[in-house]
């Protein structure tokens, strides 16, 4: 119930559904994330670590495509951006701001 699939499809989620998913606690899976990026002498390699989810309270994740979502944005039908749609990858700080 409390996984990013049903939050981003069930729209009109009652609000004794919303109090039980929040007693669960938003997902946060182990991701198979990384992204390699190429420096002027050598290339460099960054993995997704879980302790993300400990810095940025409003991150879940989706094991099924591997991205993370706004748990707070998807809990209250927030706007339809990356972060309650599609996932985003690496752009934390940015959403930060405005949730």
């Amino acid at each position: 119930m409390n996984s990013v699939d049903f939050l981003s499809t069930n729209k009109d989620i009652t609000y004794e559904i919303r109090t039980e998913i929040k007693r669960l606690g938003r997902p946060t899976p182990d991701l198979i994330i990384s992204k390699t990026d190429v420096g002027k002498s050598r290339n460099y390699s960054r993995n997704f670590n879980s302790s993300v989810y400990d810095r940025f309270k409003w991150l879940c994740g989706c094991p099924k495509i591997n991205k993370l979502f706004c748990y707070i944005c998807l809990m209250m039908g927030g706007n339809q951006s990356a972060w309650t749609q599609e996932g985003c990858v690496g752009k934390g700080r940015r959403h930060k701001a405005t949730a």
